[in-house]
C-alpha cells in the first residue's frame, strides 16, 4: 500500500525519501575527495622545491633568452652561436665531428650550417680525394662574428654569475659538466671530450679550460 507521504511525493514531482540524507552522502563524497587530494598533495612536491633538474631548466631557459635577445643583433639565432664557436676554435671541421663536439644529432648539425652557410657565415668544402666528406670553416663574416659572440657569453656569464666568486664559479662548472656526462652516457649520446672533463674530479680550486658550451640537441 502507498502511504500518504509517498502520494505526495509523486504528485509534487519529487523521489521518495529512502529515510537517508542527500546532503550525507555529497558530505561523504566531499570528504573521499578531499582526503585523495590530500594524499596527492602530499605525494607531489611543489615544483623547483629540491628538484636540481628544476632549478637547472628554469637557469637554462633564462641564459638562452638573454643570450638570443643578444644575438638578435647579429642575425643570430640562440643555439646557432655553438656552431660559431665551435668553428672558430677547431678551424676547419666534418660535419661529423662537429655533431659530435655539440652533442647534437648529425641532421640537426646540418640543417644548421645550412642556414648560417646561406647568411654568409660559413662555406662547406668537399674533402680533396673524397668528395663524400665535407668540411666546414668560417667566412670572414663568421670570423667577426665568432669575436661578437664570445663579447656577449662573457656579458651574460657575467650577469649570471653575479655575487659568485671563484672557487663557486669552478665549481658549478664542474658539476654541470659532470651532470650532462652521467646525461649522456645513459643516453647513448657519444661525442668528443671536452677540455676539463678529465680532471672533474680533481680539486676544485684548480683552474679549468675554456671549453666550448654545449647545450642539447636544439640548434636553429
Amino acid at each position: 500500500m502507498v502511504s500518504a507521504e509517498e502520494r505526495g511525493a509523486v504528485s509534487s514531482g519529487k523521489a521518495p525519501s529512502s529515510g537517508k540524507s542527500e546532503s550525507g552522502k555529497t558530505d561523504k563524497a566531499g570528504r573521499d575527495t578531499e582526503q585523495t587530494m590530500g594524499k596527492s598533495d602530499k605525494r607531489i612536491r611543489p615544483p623547483g622545491s629540491k628538484s636540481v633538474g628544476w632549478a637547472l631548466v628554469q637557469a637554462a631557459r633564462l641564459h638562452r633568452s638573454r643570450v638570443g635577445d643578444r644575438l638578435a643583433a647579429l642575425d643570430l639565432f640562440a643555439g646557432q652561436e655553438q656552431v660559431v664557436q665551435a668553428l672558430a676554435v677547431a678551424g676547419t671541421m666534418t660535419m661529423g665531428d662537429l655533431a659530435a663536439t655539440l652533442r647534437v644529432r648529425p641532421p640537426t648539425a646540418s640543417k644548421t650550417i645550412s642556414r648560417l652557410a646561406a647568411l654568409g657565415f660559413v662555406e662547406r668544402r668537399a674533402e680533396a680525394g673524397d668528395g663524400r666528406i665535407v668540411r666546414v670553416r668560417l667566412t670572414d663574416a663568421g670570423l667577426a662574428k665568432a669575436e661578437a659572440i664570445e663579447r656577449i657569453w662573457d656579458d651574460v656569464e657575467g650577469e649570471m654569475l653575479d655575487g659568485f666568486d671563484g672557487k663557486e664559479r669552478r665549481r658549478l662548472r664542474k658539476l654541470l659538466r659532470k651532470a650532462a656526462r652521467n646525461l649522456a652516457d645513459v643516453s647513448g649520446v657519444t661525442g668528443h671530450e671536452v677540455d676539463g672533463d678529465a680532471d672533474i674530479e680533481l680539486d676544485e680550486d684548480e683552474p679549468d679550460a675554456l671549453v666550448v658550451p654545449i647545450q642539447g640537441d636544439r640548434l636553429d
